[in-house]
């Protein structure tokens, strides 16, 4: 009864949101979110679902998607979606990352991480990206200005699907790696598909949409994306972290259950 309910509340929402994610460039909607999180997070409070990320409560969150809107996804108070929010119980259950001095590169870094992680004082934090506002160091993956063996920990989440070049940019990510680092290579996944579809001749924007889910997308991965990983040198972990979690602890944090991490060492 509670899922009807949030469906039909959220139709006309789904609609809206789609629109904003399709017409306001990506680093305009990361300056206008700063406004409009605290008043959409207040209006939502409730007991629900729980963002783990910050421990808030909501009667619902919100629905998210380019292409396919996907229902109670979006966080209204970190803005993380599943993926953030499974990560980030990985990163605090299953790792040092928190309490071990750790050198870092972070990719198109996300709001629901960006100020958390930077006021972690074990880390040495540094964010990359072309075009996002909270980029240190503007830089193209396929091309970065760092040394080799830099960084303990890469995060770069739902970056490789947009970069046409992709083996190139695993390339790079795996020279800038330390020997025995660790790199979280999150991407959108078909695991039904054995084999990653992509084709350069498509090039509109609403055919991306339609094809690869985002129109600045140029592939749909399949479950060859860890070989691929493991051919340029990388040790793959398939982590399938929702099975380790309580089952109403995954609704509870709205999950996307069988999700899986990769988890990348040198």
């Amino acid at each position: 009864m509670l899922i009807r309910e949030i469906r039909v509340k959220f139709y006309p929402m789904k609609s809206v949101f789609k629109l904003i994610l399709n017409t306001i460039p990506r680093p305009l909607l990361i300056r206008l979110s700063y406004v409009a999180r605290p008043i959409i997070a207040f209006s939502l409070k409730g007991t629900n679902f729980t963002d783990p990320i910050d421990g808030k409560s909501f009667k619902s969150m919100l629905p998210y998607g380019y292409e396919k809107q996907r229902n109670n996804v979006l966080s209204p108070s970190t803005l993380s979606l599943e993926r953030h929010r499974l990560l980030w119980l990985y990163l605090n259950e299953q790792t040092d990352f928190f309490t071990v001095p750790k050198k870092v590169l972070h990719f198109a870094p996300e709001q629901a991480f960006y100020k958390l992680f930077r006021k972690q004082k074990n880390l040495d934090y540094t964010t990359t990206d072309l075009f996002s506002p909270l980029a240190d160091v503007k830089a193209d993956i396929c091309n970065l200005p760092f040394e080799d063996n830099q960084y303990d920990v890469i995060l770069c989440n739902h970056v490789l699907e947009h970069i046409p070049d992709d083996t190139k940019a695993m390339q790079e990510l795996y020279r800038v790696l330390k020997p025995g680092g660790m790199a979280i290579l999150q991407i959108p996944q078909d695991l039904k598909r054995e084999v990653t579809f992509a084709d350069d001749t498509i090039t509109d924007q609403k055919e991306r949409a339609k094809i690869f889910g985002q129109y600045d997308h140029v592939r749909i991965y399949g479950r060859d994306y860890f070989d691929k990983l493991r051919s340029i040198g990388f040790t793959v972990v398939e982590e399938d972290y929702t099975n380790k979690i309580a089952p109403e602890l995954v609704e509870k944090y709205c999950l996307a259950k069988g999700e899986i991490i990769p988890v990348c060492f040198k």
